[in-house]
């Protein structure tokens, strides 16, 4: 399998913009990405689209990516339409890595697309309703939110995590959303202003679950000739992605998809969570990092709340988690979400994090999940990536 590159990262912001049809935010990205990557449209030789909700809200149900890309001159390249819940952004980005590593392409573009916003916001949150068994709903009135409530009681059994921990999970992500130009939410948060917001189900209060919004986000893959190709220099390689998939039948414990796939991905970078200099979790709840941390081994077992405590995920600490705000403040169109997290991770590599960087970052990971199946997450992608 040959090595590959990131030669180019694009987001747009994130946040709700009714007058933006998915169109528009695909062809920002798509234009973007490639100019970043100095590519012409013509040099890309596969296209992997992402996107959950367009056929729920907007009736696209089949060829999205063609649709969403038709004004960008990509339609020469065969395009793949990639559904995977939230971990669809990821999923794309793992296809467009197999295609260069196999050597089926040289130059492959991954992106993510959502329009989540909609007038009729039950149709919005309905569109949700797929990502469980739906002939074996195990999911009550509030849908995911309440898979990460009863997630959160489990946790704080466990672990002695409180609701002030999950509040300031929350803070982190919002003071580092303030430092990201992309990002949905842009204003700092306190953790009594956290704790006084409304409640959503169990534990979680409204500033500890992720909004919706609009957005997109984009990478190019390529092999050392794709580099060549470009006349782009090999700043950041993609040393792995590893797709998993839930296996278990009940809530609650420690381990499972994220941990298993987690294990795979470091076995197969050939360096372990001592080596991280970075990470980008699936925070779609506060809790969420918490548990991350300890399916990532950067925590041991039930330790996850002290290393949040420590002050060792913030920047400035010993491995920072989700510098670009993450999920609660970057935002959560979900297609999108995937490859956001991993054109962070390219920006930090680069050195262009801004106020936000990771000063020396050399080695970063991100947990992208998406689903719910049986008692877990349904789907996992595990990214590494180094300069």
């Amino acid at each position: 399998m040959r090595e590959v590159y990131v030669a180019g990262a694009f987001t747009t912001r994130f946040g709700k913009f009714p007058e933006r049809p998915l169109r528009a935010l695909a062809a920002e990205a798509a234009t973007g990405v490639l100019a970043d990557a100095g590519a012409a449209p013509g040099q890309v030789d596969a296209v992997f689209f992402a996107n959950t909700a367009e056929g729920a809200l907007h009736d696209q149900h089949s060829i999205r990516g063609q649709v969403a890309l038709q004004e960008t001159g990509l339609l020469g390249a065969p395009i793949a339409n990639v559904e995977n819940a939230c971990a669809s952004g990821s999923t794309a980005v793992h296809l467009a890595r197999q295609a260069i590593a196999s050597g089926e392409a040289e130059v492959a573009l991954a992106i993510g697309a959502e329009k989540l916003s909609h007038p009729d916001k039950a149709r919005t949150f309905a569109a949700f309703s797929s990502g469980w068994d739906v002939e074996r709903p195990t999911v009550t009135h509030s849908g995911f939110m309440d898979v990460y409530a009863q997630m959160a009681r489990d946790y704080m059994e466990r672990s002695g995590a409180t609701e002030r921990d999950f509040a300031a999970v929350s803070v982190k992500s919002h003071a580092n959303g303030a430092l990201n130009p992309s990002a949905q939410y842009r204003d700092p948060v306190g953790l009594d202003e956290v704790l006084a917001s409304r409640p959503v189900s169990g534990p979680l209060r409204l500033l500890m679950c992720s909004p919706i919004g609009d957005g997109a986000a984009a990478l190019v893959l390529t092999s050392a000739e794709g580099l060549e190709r470009l006349g782009a220099a090999p700043e950041v390689r993609l040393l792995t992605t590893v797709l998993g998939s839930g296996t278990r039948l009940e809530v609650g414990g420690p381990g499972g998809a994220v941990a298993d796939t987690a294990a795979r991905a470091y076995e197969v970078a050939g360096l372990g969570p001592s080596d991280l200099d970075v990470v980008e979790v699936h925070d779609a709840a506060a809790p969420g990092e918490l548990i991350v941390y300890e399916d990532l081994g950067l925590a041991a077992i039930g330790e996850g709340p002290e290393l949040l405590r420590s002050g060792a995920t913030e920047l400035g600490g010993r491995i920072p988690v989700n510098p670009g705000g993450g999920l609660l403040s970057r935002g959560h169109p979900v297609g999108a979400t995937g490859c956001a997290q991993l054109v962070e991770l390219t920006d930090q590599l680069r050195g262009r994090g801004g106020a936000r960087q990771v000063e020396g970052a050399r080695t970063a990971l991100a947990e992208n999940g998406g689903g719910w199946i049986g008692g877990e997450v349904a789907t996992v992608v595990i990214s590494v990536l180094s300069r």
